[in-house]
């Protein structure tokens, strides 16, 4: 059989539709039917190779949601016909410390990214490793569920493994992509939310989406009278920063969590951390479980991406959209196969 998909053939070139043999299907894997898949700016930053780890030609595609169409020998828990979704990681080599402990996304000895070294989904179907494809409840909504398995994931993993109490009060950097579900997860979690955006135009719906109040991240005067405010800043941006205000801005023991790829790296002066018992840390996207855990939360509390969608076949216009910054607030390509 051939898969058919959308490809690069270069460093940010424009996608083409192209074909390959997938060979035969493990015994471990699952392949899906792709129905929807969101796109993220990783999609973009690995069609540009700006993390020098790209393949060509490179097919995009880590925010799938297909129906189960085939399965190997040892897959006892996911039938044909099932939907499901599978988000950045597509792997795990479920032998090791971290895998034995939960921690398949902290894989240390077998661990496959969708569109790292293999086909994305930007495809009509596209495989991985059962332990990845994650049911969906039925509660959730396929056509927008895609942005949670990465987008979703990376805001909802810091509130669990931060130990995030319903008492806390939590400022959100950046109303995007990640930010407007980081506010939507916050605000069901319980936590008093504060979103910080250089945008007025996204002022109101930050607020629509769970922020108690805004603040406009480029205003210092405002920044400087939040000192001693917030047990957690999560920034969702990829940008520089005033960290200094940020840190600042933390209550005795408070966090400042980062889980957008900031290009520089963060200057800290040591005696504000020490004296305040501050720290500074990141997380990568959860373990199947927390997105488990992710997905029965946004079904209980009716969290949902906000998505635009444009068809597969018009994935181009869906990137250029995308990079002019245009999208409120994810992406989603729906399947039109012929």
């Amino acid at each position: 059989m051939t898969i058919r998909a959308y490809a690069a053939s270069e460093a940010g070139a424009e996608l083409k539709e192209f074909e390959y043999d997938p060979g035969e299907l493990d015994k471990d894997d699952v392949e899906l039917e792709v129905l929807h898949c969101g796109i993220c700016h990783s999609d973009l930053s690995m069609l540009n190779n700006d993390w020098e780890m790209t393949e060509y030609p490179f097919v995009p595609g880590h925010e799938v949601v297909g129906r189960v169409v085939a399965r190997g020998e040892n897959v006892k828990h996911i039938n044909e016909g099932d939907l499901v979704g599978l988000g950045w990681y597509s792997k795990s080599c479920m032998h090791c410390e971290h895998c034995l402990a939960g921690d398949h996304n902290h894989c240390s000895e077998g661990q496959e990214s969708t569109i790292v070294g293999r086909y994305g989904g930007f495809a009509d179907r596209v495989r991985c490793h059962w332990s990845w494809a994650i049911k969906l409840p039925q509660g959730i909504d396929p056509a927008s569920a895609g942005p949670l398995f990465c987008g979703g994931i990376t805001v909802f993993n810091p509130l669990v493994q931060l130990n995030v109490r319903p008492t806390d009060r939590v400022g959100v950097i950046g109303i995007g992509g990640l930010g407007h579900l980081a506010l939507q997860f916050c605000k069901a979690w319980g936590c008093h939310v504060t979103a910080f955006t250089s945008s007025e135009s996204k002022a109101e719906d930050a607020v629509k989406l769970g922020a108690h109040r805004v603040v406009n991240s480029r205003d210092e005067n405002e920044l400087l009278k939040l000192e001693g405010s917030f047990d957690l800043i999560l920034s969702t941006v990829n940008v520089n920063l005033n960290w200094e205000l940020y840190i600042n801005a933390l209550r005795a023991r408070g966090k400042l969590h980062t889980v957008g790829a900031v290009p520089d790296p963060i200057p800290v002066a040591a005696f504000p951390m020490i004296a305040g018992q501050k720290s500074l840390s990141g997380t990568p996207l959860g373990s199947p479980a927390t997105i488990l855990k992710m997905l029965e939360f946004c079904e209980r509390h009716n969290i949902a991406p906000q998505a635009e969608h444009f068809p597969m076949s018009n994935v181009n216009e869906a990137l250029s959209h995308l990079k002019e910054g245009k999208a409120r607030y994810r992406i989603v390509l729906d399947s039109d196969w012929k």
